[in-house]
């Protein structure tokens, strides 16, 4: 029972560190393509030009969907803390 447990815990865990950070790593994903992409075409090889715009999207990201993020991350905490009766 305590194995079915931890690999439910973990797929849990796992799952949600996946969905809370896949629109930050996804638009500065994007946001590096569309760089790299931009610097073939020109053959302008400079390492701030794929730097900034990332960063710079980054915190965009981060205020847009910082409150969802947020809340995910406590409604996890919140269930896994308020079931440790049942675990044990």
């Amino acid at each position: 029972m305590h194995t079915d447990l931890a690999l439910w815990m973990m797929g849990d865990l796992l799952w949600n560190a996946a969905l809370i950070s896949a629109p930050l790593l996804g638009f500065t994903l994007l946001v590096g393509v569309l760089v790299s992409l931009l610097q073939a075409v020109t053959q302008v090889q400079e390492m701030s030009l794929s730097f900034v715009p990332k960063l710079i999207v980054s915190v965009l990201v981060l205020v847009a969907f910082g409150p969802w993020m947020l809340h995910k991350l406590l409604s996890y905490a919140a269930g896994l803390i308020s079931n440790i009766p049942s675990y044990i």
